[in-house]
């Protein structure tokens, strides 16, 4: 066990804990929600950086970091669709959510076909996942209807945009394989 790897762990750990904040019958509770959705955020880029650079990439961490980022995410986007109650901010959630299991299944059978690298990250996934993570905090974070809540809107469906176009290049790439396989 390594501090990337404690780092994806606490990721999980403050899921119960996002939720909870979420639900307080406070006036901080929004604020403190964005927060800790934001230090979770931090340790997602933090425990990758400090992996790499301190040569400390393990199995277990390559395989915890995606599901630790993934349940975060989805677990964020399940508490705004009921915050908001609204189909423009549920559509660009789910598009998000459907892209994460459709990619996330897609590595797992490359995978077995020893062609992880096919579907590996791409700079416009990296990007997304920037745009979603300051997205959600946005909207944890402020309430609905704040200048600062519908900055958070625009950037996710940016983000989903960009969540729709990283699906199909990943699918493009794994397609020549896939369909060798049908």
């Amino acid at each position: 066990m390594n501090i990337p790897n404690l780092l994806t762990l606490a990721r999980i750990v403050f899921i119960p804990l996002l939720v909870v904040l979420f639900y307080l019958p406070f006036s901080w509770s929004m604020l403190a929600t964005g927060a800790l959705f934001g230090l979770a955020s931090i340790t997602d880029w933090l425990d990758g950086y400090l992996a790499r650079r301190w040569n400390q990439s393990t199995p277990f961490g390559a395989f915890l970091d995606p599901v630790a980022d993934k349940l975060m995410v989805a677990v964020a986007l399940a508490l705004l669709i009921e915050r908001y109650d609204a189909s423009w901010l549920t559509l660009p959630a789910l598009v998000i959510i459907g892209r994460e299991i459709v990619i996330s299944a897609l590595r797992e059978w490359m995978a077995e076909m020893g062609k992880r690298g096919t579907v590996a990250v791409s700079s416009i996934g990296k990007l997304k996942t920037t745009l979603q993570m300051i997205a959600l905090l946005l909207l944890l974070g402020f309430a609905p209807g704040t200048s600062i809540a519908t900055l958070g809107v625009v950037t996710l469906y940016a983000a989903a945009l960009l969540t729709l176009w990283s699906m199909i290049q990943y699918l493009r790439a794994a397609w020549p394989h896939l369909s060798d396989s049908m």
